[in-house]
């Protein structure tokens, strides 16, 4: 998105709303690793975007949502219209928010599944109206209780959001997904540390070969892989956005021996390390 062509309103370097109204195709070589969570409504437009190394195409009217340390660049798009909604943690804290909203997992926090929102005309209407109010909010000037009218303005855009996720998309039901959460949740506390299956099955008690029967039965990848492919893309984040050595970036994850390390990345990406690293 060409600067020039966006209206920023800020709140204490802790909130933004960033609105977008202009056609032209923009391209951005160079990701950048997001340090705040980001709500992207492409109300009129197209493009391509990349998260995490993985590419998807949008066409009109489309939420994403994504979280802190993910890597984002975009390809290529043309945007008539679009808006952007940056918060930092200490602003609206998703996990604290969690249970009332239900959000974690379903829009944000979720590195396995980019979820992409794309709501009806009512629904269109409704989010319409909620940043419609915002930005009328940003514009009072020191305006009594400011940054709770903010905080619950975005609040309602979330809750809208994760009740247009549910209505318009297929979840799949929350029982048979509880054990494939709670894995995920232990693999994004501990991927760096525990690197096998068996000792994320004793922490949730239940044997690796019943772990690995309920992934088959959800349609998801074995839990070896899941844990490998988390691994990879921690590796491919400290590669392009640290200084850091391979072996550095090796005993980081766990690694006791970095030519072990350079093998295992290899297998997975077709690319060494530092091939990776230079080719980005």
């Amino acid at each position: 998105m060409a600067v020039q062509d966006i209206s920023t309103y800020t709140y204490k370097d802790i909130f933004s709303l960033s609105v977008v109204q202009f056609e032209k195709a923009c391209v951005f070589n160079k990701p950048e690793q997001l340090d705040a969570y980001s709500i992207y409504w492409i109300k009129e437009g197209r493009g391509i975007y990349n998260i995490d190394f993985e590419c998807y195409a949008f066409d009109d009217n489309v939420l994403f949502f994504l979280s802190p340390g993910q890597v984002f660049s975009v390809e290529s798009e043309k945007i008539k219209e679009a808006y952007k909604l940056t918060f930092a943690r200490d602003f609206y804290c998703i996990q604290t928010h969690d249970k009332e909203v239900a959000c974690n997992g379903i829009l944000f926090n979720n590195i396995y599944e980019t979820p992409f929102v794309k709501p009806c005309e009512s629904d269109t209407q409704k989010l319409q109206f909620i940043l419609d109010s915002l930005q009328e909010e940003f514009k009072q000037d020191e305006a009594t209780a400011q940054y709770d009218m903010l905080q619950a303005y975005l609040k309602q855009f979330i809750i809208h959001s994760v009740r247009v996720k549910k209505e318009h998309h297929i979840l799949k039901d929350d029982n048979e997904t509880k054990l494939f959460k709670d894995f995920s949740t232990l693999v994004e506390q501990n991927y760096k540390t525990l690197h096998s299956v068996t000792e994320y099955a004793n922490r949730l008690g239940v044997s690796p070969k019943s772990l690995t029967k309920h992934f088959q039965k959800i349609g998801s990848q074995t839990p070896s892989d899941f844990i490998k492919s988390r691994l990879i893309l921690e590796a491919q984040r400290q590669l392009i956005y640290t200084n850091d050595s391979v072996k550095h970036i090796a005993y980081d994850l766990g690694f006791n021996d970095s030519a072990y390390f350079t093998r295992f990345f290899k297998k997975a990406t077709s690319k060494s390390p530092l091939q990776f690293k230079k080719d980005h």
